[in-house]
Parts: C-alpha cells; structure tokens; sequence
C-alpha cells in the first residue's frame, strides 16, 4: 500500500452532528477506566423519535417519544458507557438543564426531558467504575457547538468493534460524527461504534473488525463468521444520533430514527441479536421548513455509514494498565 494509500484508509468523512444549527455536544470520561458518555444538548427543545432495534437495548425515556404519547420536545440525548449503571448520567444532565431552567412545565416545576441509551464496556478494566451524574453534568459543561472530537472520547472511550469469536480478537473503535447536506436541509449522526461485528467500508472491505488469529491484521469476512459467538446477549451495541434542522412531528422524527438503521446495515457486517442498536432522531426546526423524509431519511442513513467509518477511523489503541491490547485500525499494518 503507497503512503496516498494509506492515508486515505484513514481520512476521515467531513461534517459533524454540530452542523445542525441549536445542537451542542460534550464529551465526558470516567476516571480509572475507558469509559465515559457524550451527551447531545438542545435545551430550547427539539422534536424527537427513537428506534430500538437491537435484541439487547438498555434506554431511558423511550416510551415517552412514542408519537402517540403527550411529551412534544426533548432536551438533551445522552450516550454512555457503563451498561445499565451508566444511565445515571442522565441524573447529571436534567441537574444541569434544571439549573438552567430548561425542561417542559409540569405544575410548579420545568422537568428536562433525556432520553438516553447505554453501550457495554464493562470489561475494560475495573467494572465498577462506569459514568455516573456527575460525568453526565461534566459532558454538560463541555459542551460546544465546534465539531466534537471523535474515536476515544465520550461514550467512544471504551467502544470495541469485532468481538464475535471473542474479545482477544477485537479492536477498538469508538465514537464518529459526520454531516450531509441536500435539499437546503443539514442532517447530521454522532454515533458510539460498540458493536459484535465489523466495520465495512463502502466498497465492503473491513476496515476495523476480528482479527487474524495470529494478530497480523483483520481477518476477511467468510473467516471472521465462522466458529461460536462468543459474546453474550447485552455485551455489544451501536447507539446513535440523527439530527435535522428541518420541521418534523414527533411520528416523523421516529421515522427518521428508523430510517438511520439502514446506515448501521451498511457499515456493521453482520449485525448480531446480541447487539442492543438504538438511534435517537432530534429534528431541530432551525431551518423553518417542513421536511421531505425520503430526502432526510436518505442523508440519515448515509451520515450514519460515515460517522461508523469515522468512529474507527479516529479511534486509538488501547493496552497496559490492566486492559487487553486492542489494536485500532491506525494500529494495524498496511495492507
């Protein structure tokens, strides 16, 4: 491979979720492990819908977007490592919101709306450590309407890819963010890259994934599927999140969730039940024009592929400490 080469394995898509005009992102780390969450802020409300596909999803508040339900408008999405423990972060950003005096009237009070999902990463280093309120009102606190960093970062920090014949044979991933424009709309996807399979580039070829028993690289997809599943229901998942400066309801921002997944069908190989894939959809309205969401859906899902391909892209490798050594994709030799 000829350095050009090389380096264009590692260019990263343009854009970031920030491009939507009313959203800021921070990012938070755990202190004594890789872990940490990222929350997406919209205090002056956003419409919002969620689609949970996975077979092992740990989320909050995502009844309250099914479209049939009161809740207009959300005020921040959060992200997170830590497995269920880490939805206490949520606590940490409505504490920040109420501070602020955001959330939605209910009697004498503003309660902040966060929906938030989790990813699993208890299994780098001590597993009782993971984001607590205090890491998701520290995301609060950094948060900036600049593109966020990517690979180890928020929720990124202990994200894995390639975990299907075992953890021994993964690599690190981590968070990606990218934009699209089209049709005088911006959409844009953050998502957190946690997942049993691999990460594909456009043209197939595995980027980050499992890798050759003898560690000199990825393996190609026929060996990576053969053999047992060796991680468990709960123990892998993408997380995610779209969003739009165009003017959606709540029933079409829960489409323009769902249409994400077909980003994560393009970029994962394969998706597994053990997998817990969740997208939040935050339609901003900034734009003040109704969106047409064959367009929007489109530019979700292809921003998803991107952010995936950049979550990899950016990560770094991880190892010592007590942690595994999970190589990244910048880690491995040119091939």
């Amino acid at each position: 491979m000829t350095r050009a080469a090389a380096r264009s394995r590692l260019a990263l898509a343009p854009g970031a979720i920030t491009d939507v005009a009313g959203l800021a992102v921070g990012h938070a780390a755990c202190t004594g492990r890789p872990s940490g969450c990222t929350v997406v802020l919209c205090p002056q409300g956003a419409s919002a819908g969620v689609a949970v596909r996975g077979g092992a999803p740990g989320t909050r508040e995502t009844d309250l977007l099914r479209p049939e339900n009161t809740v207009q408008q959300v005020h921040a999405v959060l992200l997170t490592g830590g497995s269920a423990f880490g939805l206490d972060a949520a606590g940490g950003v409505m504490r920040w919101l109420d501070e602020r005096g955001h959330g939605v009237v209910v009697g004498p009070a503003r309660v902040p709306i966060v929906p938030a999902a989790v990813l699993f990463d208890l299994w780098l280093g001590d597993p009782r450590i993971r984001p607590d309120a205090d890491t998701g009102y520290a995301a609060c606190m950094a948060a900036s309407t600049a593109p966020p960093a990517q690979g180890n970062a928020g929720a990124g920090l202990g994200a894995t890819v390639g975990k299907r014949l075992g953890p021994e044979r993964a690599m690190k991933a981590g968070i990606g963010t990218a934009s699209l424009h089209g049709g005088g709309f911006t959409v844009g996807a953050l998502v957190a890259v946690n997942a049993v399979g691999n990460v594909v580039d456009a043209d197939g070829s595995v980027l980050a994934g499992v890798r050759r028993g003898d560690g000199t690289g990825v393996a190609p997809l026929p060996e990576s599927l053969i053999g047992a599943d060796a991680v468990g229901p709960g123990q892998a998942t993408t997380i995610g999140v779209v969003a739009t400066d165009a003017q959606l309801g709540k029933a079409e921002a829960t489409q323009l969730a769902s249409l994400a997944h077909h980003g994560l069908a393009r970029a994962v190989n394969p998706l597994s039940i053990n997998d817990g894939d969740s997208f939040f959809a935050l339609a901003t309205g900034t734009s003040a024009r109704r969106g047409d969401l064959t367009l929007l859906g489109a530019l979700a899902a292809e921003a998803v592929s991107l952010a995936i391909r950049n979550g990899v892209r950016a990560a770094t490798g991880l190892a010592g400490a007590g942690l595994p050594a999970l190589p990244a994709l910048r880690d491995l030799p040119a091939r």
